[in-house]
């Protein structure tokens, strides 16, 4: 590993390091972690709700210890690091308004590039020696026009981005999938060493986390989160990169494509994308003349399922009780088997299952936060929810 400087990052407030440690605990996502805090005025008291919040069968969740979180802490400022948390005025505004944005971030580098333009390029592994030329093209012309390109520091497509970018003299941004000391892939070690100079990587996992095969899908949705654009040089249609065009597509983000030829597997990625309505790419001004005005998309709203007119939980020796708008129908005792027999593997909206399991709102918001805890359903972008066990 080559040489690092230990920082002396800013100091997390006590509302910062109860955030953290509320993320880095089992089982909270952010999805739920952002209904947490819309039930609690701070981070704090979330924390102290947690364990009667999942309390079911005698288990209790307890947040990750305070000397764990200490630990992570003192292992990033080490390698130079500092976290970036929800509500910071540093956190990325493009970032924030996608539904399950990380609420902590790991940042080596300059932090201040992630509030620039930023344009993701993304692509195959086992890319063309011409897309890889061309890609190198397109990221110089793209940070010469002002734009910081973002990519996930993969061999390929990814690696002619970010080096495209810095030959010209341009920022990056790498999106790692592990944690942001571990370089994956390794002889990527010097561009790793070049983005901190004249760029920035960012990690959602703590300090050491190895990457692995369901991290590399929470990679991408930061990559095209933290863009206005996300262009797809070369993929296989079963590829990482068209999972990134589909998240893109979710958060509001423009997708762009470069054609290839027909023969060649990896061509049809983003042949198919064209095909099915997103831009073709032939060099820098095309995405250029695209973006002129974009503006970016208002954050989601709250359905009037999730209003706090409609939803409240309060905490009294150590129950949760709920109030609700509507007549329950179904006993306390029943809700949760009654929502478990509504629910499968197949993702389900909200209000849906309001009207299948006839309890009111404030019952069912209640019920699926401390079965998420509990590890029994998964909350999903969209107001979803689906069964894990």
């Amino acid at each position: 590993m080559f040489a690092v400087k230990e920082t002396k990052a800013p100091e997390l407030t006590p509302e910062q390091y109860a955030l953290l440690r509320l993320a880095r605990t089992q089982r909270v996502g952010p999805i739920t972690l952002r209904r947490l805090l819309a039930r609690f005025d701070k981070p704090q008291d979330a924390l102290a709700a947690l364990p009667h919040l999942s309390k079911k069968g005698g288990k209790v969740l307890e947040p990750l210890s305070p000397e764990a979180v200490q630990l992570e802490i003192k292992q990033l400022h080490k390698i130079g690091g500092q976290h970036l948390l929800w509500g910071d005025e540093r956190y990325p505004e493009s970032l924030s308004v996608v539904e399950d944005s990380p609420p902590v971030l790991s940042i080596l580098g300059d932090v201040s590039i992630l509030t620039k333009p930023q344009i993701a390029i993304v692509g195959a592994r086992n890319a063309s020696l011409n897309a890889r030329k061309f890609t190198y093209k397109l990221a110089g012309d793209l940070v010469q026009a002002g734009f910081v390109v973002t990519s996930g520091l993969a061999r390929g497509v990814d690696t002619s981005a970010h080096e495209g970018a810095l030959a010209a003299g341009g920022q990056t941004v790498a999106v790692l999938a592990g944690g942001a000391d571990v370089i994956y892939p390794r002889e990527n070690k010097e561009l790793y060493a070049k983005i901190i100079k004249q760029g920035c990587i960012v990690a959602e996992n703590p300090v050491g986390t190895q990457p692995s095969a369901q991290l590399f899908p929470r990679r991408n949705r930061i990559v095209s989160g933290l863009s206005r654009a996300v262009i797809v040089v070369e993929a296989s249609e079963r590829s990482g990169s068209l999972i990134t065009a589909r998240l893109a597509l979710e958060q509001g983000r423009d997708v762009m494509a470069v054609p290839g030829y027909p023969d060649d597997p990896r061509a049809s990625g983003p042949n198919k994308l064209i095909r099915e309505g997103a831009l073709l790419v032939r060099h820098a001004q095309d995405v250029i003349d695209a973006l002129s005005g974009w503006q970016l998309p208002s954050p989601k709203q709250p359905s009037l399922l999730e209003s706090e007119e409609e939803f409240h939980f309060e905490i009294s020796n150590g129950a949760v009780s709920g109030t609700g708008i509507l007549q329950e129908s179904v006993a306390p005792e029943n809700i949760n088997e009654t929502i478990l027999d509504a629910l499968s593997g197949q993702p389900l909206a909200i209000d849906e299952l309001v009207r299948a399991c006839h309890v009111s709102v404030s019952e069912l918001n209640t019920a699926l936060l401390a079965m998420e805890l509990a590890g029994e359903i998964e909350r999903l972008p969209g107001n979803r929810v689906c069964r894990l066990s």
